[in-house]
């Protein structure tokens, strides 16, 4: 691509005279750099990809060392105590026929002294019995592994500042961005980059996850609107939205997979100490239907989840097949804070809680609930 941007350039260089010729030429300088700076990153990613398997290879052939004199120290170890054993033994069977012995007997019997010296000399074999050489592979090994994982780390990085770099070239003709923190508790919006960008309500949108960039993407069912708030399920996955216009397809990516949000893996191994979980919630939806009520309690148990107010329940429902859960995919006013439960078929509500870290650890306790009882919890066509 940049080949062809360069052989552009240089025609319409051809064309151009004075000032406007200069800026030509800057251009072409500024297209040489950039496949520069990309011929070097890539080749840096090799070199290091060699490495990491040089390392890979060398650590596999030491573990396979270790192993054999790991075995090897350990028959010697055993030969050697057993060794030992049998002389403690021996030698207590002595002191015992000793003691029972007659005067005279005692003085004809075995040299007191050298049964000492076996004693000790059985003692020092003990004493001797370190695996110092199974302690400096094991450090050997520990280095090893921290080499590799610097080296991966470095790889890791070096892959997405190349993904970066290819992004910004494409989104230069993309009129739209993506903002917002790439993390739980935060919303992805989608705006015009620019005033020649079309208003974004009059486009269609299509949200999507996938592992990668480069793998097949899922769509999420549900999620049409310029603003989506990602959930617990979207954790370690990149976050994609088509924008279709006049025909026109243009997608916008996060630069990296949705981190989980601070504080919530504690919160939630604090809720599950607990038979149940209550939640203070809003009914902002019923079946699809704009609902104005009351501040209800959701209440996620090991076997159901309730909705009630006071003594009065107002839903209750064991975990099931028909049951779906997930955050909030379509217009809300408080996306990130949204919930979507459907108990059955043609029975749901739109929750709004206190809080984004709330309904995150209201997703991840429910679903950890239902899968202990073998039903997989979560949203439409997921």
């Amino acid at each position: 691509m940049l080949k062809k941007l360069r052989d552009a350039l240089e025609t319409v260089r051809g064309r151009m005279d004075g000032r406007n010729r200069e800026e030509v030429e800057k251009a072409i300088s500024m297209v040489e750099a950039l496949a520069v700076k990309l011929t070097q990153n890539e080749g840096e990613l090799i070199q290091d990809k060699f490495e990491v398997k040089k390392l890979a290879s060398f650590l596999k052939k030491a573990s396979e060392d270790a192993k054999k004199l790991v075995n090897q120290e350990k028959s010697f170890a055993c030969a050697e105590i057993d060794s030992a054993r049998a002389l403690v033994m021996r030698l207590g069977g002595t002191f015992e026929e000793q003691e029972l012995s007659s005067k005279a007997s005692r003085e004809q019997g075995p040299n007191v002294e050298k049964l000492v010296e076996e004693v000790q000399e059985a003692r020092r074999i003990k004493r001797m019995h370190k695996p110092t050489k199974v302690i400096g592979m094991q450090h050997e090994l520990y280095d090893l592994k921290s080499q590799i994982r610097e080296k991966s780390a470095y790889s890791v990085k070096l892959q997405r500042e190349i993904a970066i770099i290819k992004r910004a070239e494409g989104s230069k003709s993309c009129p739209y961005v993506l903002d917002g923190s790439q993390s739980l508790g935060s919303c992805l919006r989608i705006r015009a980059s620019s005033d020649i960008g079309v208003d974004i309500s009059k486009c269609s949108i299509q949200w999507y996850r996938a592992a990668s960039e480069s793998s097949r993407r899922e769509a999420i069912s549900g999620a049409n609107w310029s603003v989506y708030a990602p959930e617990p399920f979207d954790v370690g996955r990149v976050i994609q939205a088509d924008i279709l216009l006049n025909g026109q397809k243009f997608t916008v990516t996060t630069d990296g997979p949705i981190n989980t949000a601070a504080g919530l893996e504690s919160r939630v191994e604090s809720l599950l100490r607990k038979s149940n979980s209550e939640f203070t919630v809003v009914i902002s939806q019923m079946n699809g239907q704009d609902h104005s009520s009351r501040s209800h309690v959701f209440t996620v148990g090991k076997a159901r989840i309730k909705l009630s107010r006071g003594w009065i329940t107002k839903a209750r429902e064991i975990y099931s097949t028909s049951m779906q859960l997930c955050g909030v995919r379509g217009n809300a006013n408080l996306p990130a804070k949204a919930l979507f439960w459907q108990l059955r078929k043609g029975i749901t509500f739109l929750l709004t809680f206190e809080s984004e870290q709330e309904r995150n650890a209201a997703i991840v306790l429910a679903r950890k609930y239902a899968d202990d009882c073998n039903v997989t919890l979560v949203g439409p066509d997921d």
